[in-house]
């Protein structure tokens, strides 16, 4: 029996009467994503007419998912929350604290010895509070949702940034920070400013080797990686719907890299489809009798600039396949352009390393379309010049591939089959490398590429593409090869074209599997013990944040002022400190090691002056944040446009809380940091005029007079007080509504949350 069966057979039940009573109340056509947050809003948020992109609304999730690194911090939080049980559905995925090195067994034998401590901490937990748990080498945590949780018109929160990846079944699932988590967890409503709406409208069809991938590799060449902030994309028109499943899986996977809340596709025939093909043809019965319910209404579609912030139309019947990057994943290059942008930016033409798979395209269909052209490779003798690799996304599909041939074929063209996890795509790669600083090129169907992401080098430009022109381009081995129109030389010196990639969507046997990898949670857990080893280096149980105080923000010292872009990656980053994920302190000491410091151009180098006011002392900033700590003096961190872009990680905002940063003030934030933020008690501010980020100087004292006068809707100023006895002054913007700033006064949202449970 499906999961969740109850749940959503009474979900359904409900479904039409409550679309029609929103369509009233906003007196309109309403789209897809609207008909989901108004069926989803939480009883503190009555049914009304909210406002895009300003009214905060209060909503209830169907549904939590975590993934292993995140999940540590989320439930040592959840365990301070008082609860003896989740309160919705919740699930634990071992996915992320897996090396890939030499392949698939070896590695994942590996891993499971080497965070024993965390996988026992995270299966105990989950059985003494009723969280189904998917042990380690299960697969990647968006597929497993996507074959086992996923279900149209649902709501879900994931504490991973591409939780996004179940639009594909048309949910409205957003990524979150844990303390988010812990609020669905606990019972508690969960809050999100109202997004705005990005319409997509696709024509015509894919044919040859253009894929799904390519569409999403559009979308972020024309909305940047801060187009979608704060809004909803929603893809619709017969393009849409000649898609498949997990093709459109793979889209709204990738929506996080253009910052949106999430993306998401109607209901139609490929949805049923993969239902029923994973064995939840009840879901796709009950799906069919409300399908009108399950996509927007007609007229959103036929009048789309009516009802949407924003529309965008493709044409995917002349889409070209895209390669983007490097460095960004928005810098996008029809394969027409790219070889000329290699040659003219100068990036390194001998392609090293093409990895395919991770949470973004491991489905049937990518690795069928992909294994087709290793088969061609060894059928042409084309000797492959890159090393390959292939993540498959769950172990029902790596088992299904297996028996169906596919991944013979990878290894005969010289593949290397990894672990079911997410590997290379996150840092956790122990690259084969002559030169772990060299220039080189690499190219990945994965979704993020920014540097040093993959494998720690920041000379590697890391490129992204669909897994069929990675294949190809692993084949060539050279970043100028474009497989629409140039030909190889085979091992007999014959000159060879590669044929279009050709699978299929589903597998004509069916799915199979032995272990799924799923643990169910005990019935009673309350005579589970967790137990935390208080010398443990990997894990740590948490103390509650103490208030902010309106001394504490007075006399202030710079912790850092970043330069350029600042990401998730760059506050607190991932490879090989995702070991310390259930340890604050630990992880703490890579707080911000990766952000370029504005008064000196370096990483990980700033003045402290807790010694000598006159005189600064340089020092890491792990190690200036503990000093001004120690000293009781309160630091600032400042920044430039889109701060905190990247994995919903809720370390990068916690880790600056436990060193003592009280506010973080940017041009601009990434939604999911912004509120990891305010969620850890602090203050997440935005200069008013940008230009005031100039002001600045390193060894400024800076205070925020009217913080305790702090209501929503009024800006806060900021004091330079500079060393030769000037001053500078501006206004700061906020976003907090009053029960953001009751967290703050009560040192977090977690505070808040037992304050009230306990009442």
């Amino acid at each position: 029996m499906p999961f969740d069966i109850g749940m959503i057979k009474s979900f359904y039940e409900t479904l039409p009467k409550r679309v029609e009573e929103a369509r009233k109340v906003l007196g309109r056509p309403i789209t897809l994503a609207e008909k989901i947050l108004y069926t989803h809003l939480h009883p503190e948020s009555p049914l009304q007419t909210y406002s895009r992109g300003k009214d905060y609304v209060f909503f209830a999730p169907d549904r939590v998912a975590m993934q292993d690194a995140t999940a540590q911090m989320a439930l040592l939080q959840f365990m301070m929350a008082g609860r003896d049980k989740v309160a919705v559905p919740s699930t634990v995925h071992c996915d992320h604290l897996i090396q890939a090195e030499v392949g698939a067994d070896k590695d994942l034998t590996t891993a499971i010895n080497t965070n024993k401590e965390v996988y026992d901490f995270l299966a105990s937990v989950s059985n003494k509070y009723g969280i189904g748990f998917w042990k380690p080498g299960a697969g990647i945590i968006h597929q497993i949702v996507l074959e086992n949780y996923a279900f149209p018109g649902g709501m879900m929160i994931g504490t991973d940034s591409h939780t996004p990846n179940a639009g594909g079944l048309g949910m409205v699932a957003i990524g979150v920070g844990g303390a988010d988590a812990v609020d669905v967890m606990a019972g508690m409503p969960w809050e999100l400013k109202m997004p705005k709406l990005i319409g997509v409208k696709l024509t015509g069809k894919l044919s040859g080797w253009t894929s799904s991938k390519d569409v999403i590799l559009k979308v972020a060449g024309i909305l940047t990686v801060k187009g979608g902030t704060g809004a909803i994309v929603e893809y619709f028109g017969p393009g849409a719907e000649s898609l498949s499943c997990t093709g459109k899986g793979t889209i709204c996977n990738m929506g996080a890299e253009i910052g949106a809340t999430t993306s998401t596709f109607g209901y139609d025939e490929s949805m049923g489809r993969y239902l029923r093909a994973t064995d939840r043809a009840e879901i796709a019965d009950m799906a069919d009798a409300v399908a009108e319910h399950l996509t927007g209404d007609r007229d959103c579609y036929e009048a789309p600039e009516k009802y949407f912030d924003q529309v965008i139309e493709i044409d995917l019947s002349t889409l070209e396949p895209h390669i983007n990057g490097p460095y960004t994943p928005d810098l996008a290059w029809p394969i027409s352009k790219f070889a000329e942008a290699v040659k003219e930016k100068g990036y390194p033409q001998k392609l090293e390393v093409g990895l395919i798979g991770s949470c973004t395209n491991s489905s049937y269909e990518d690795l069928d379309r992909a294994a087709s052209l290793a088969k061609q490779a060894v059928a042409k003798k084309l000797k492959v010049k890159s090393e390959f690799t292939v993540t498959p996304g769950s172990e029902q599909i790596r088992y299904t591939v297996s028996r169906d041939g596919q991944l013979e074929d990878f290894e005969k063209m010289g593949g290397v089959v990894l672990a079911n996890a997410c590997g290379p795509c996150i840092g956790q790669w122990a690259r084969h490398t002559d030169d772990p600083t060299r220039a080189n090129s690499i190219i990945t169907s994965f979704n993020r590429n920014f540097s040093k992401r993959n494998d720690g080098n920041p000379q590697t430009r890391s490129f992204v593409a669909s897994p069929e022109i990675v294949t190809a381009m692993a084949i060539a081995g050279d970043l100028t090869f474009n497989p629409l129109t140039d030909t190889l030389i085979n091992e007999d010196g014959q000159e060879v074209k590669l044929d279009p990639p050709a699978g299929v969507e589903l597998p004509a046997k069916g799915f199979d599997v032995e272990d799924a990898g799923f643990i169910p949670p005990m019935e009673d857990g309350s005579g589970v013990n967790v137990v935390v080893n208080p010398d443990s280096n990997r894990l740590q149980l948490l103390d509650p944040f103490k208030p902010i105080t309106q001394d504490q923000v007075t006399d202030m010292r710079i912790l850092i002022k970043t330069k350029g872009k600042c990401t998730t990656d760059h506050i607190s980053m991932a490879g090989p400190w995702l070991k310390f994920r259930g340890h604050l302190e630990n992880i703490s000491n890579n707080c911000l090691i990766g952000a370029v410091n504005y008064f000196n151009d370096k990483t990980d180098t700033v003045a402290n002056y807790v010694d000598n006011a006159d005189d600064a002392e340089f020092m890491t900033v792990p190690e200036s944040g503990k000093k001004y700590k120690a000293a009781g003096i309160g630091t600032v961190v400042f920044g430039e446009e889109n701060y905190g872009e990247g994995s919903s990680r809720e370390h990068a905002a916690m880790e600056p809380r436990f060193l003592g940063v009280m506010a973080v003030i940017v041009k601009s934030f990434a939604r999911i940091h912004e509120t990891n933020l305010k969620k850890q008690g602090m203050l997440a501010l935005t200069f008013v005029n940008t230009a005031d980020y100039e002001k600045i100087r390193q060894d400024d004292l800076i205070d925020i007079p009217d913080f305790e006068n702090m209501t929503p809707g009024k800006n806060l100023t900021i004091v330079l007080k500079h060393k030769d006895g000037s001053t500078d002054s501006f206004e700061v913007a906020h976003t907090y509504n009053q029960a953001q700033i009751d967290w703050v006064r009560a040192g977090s949202a977690l505070n808040k949350i037992r304050e009230e449970l306990a009442s």
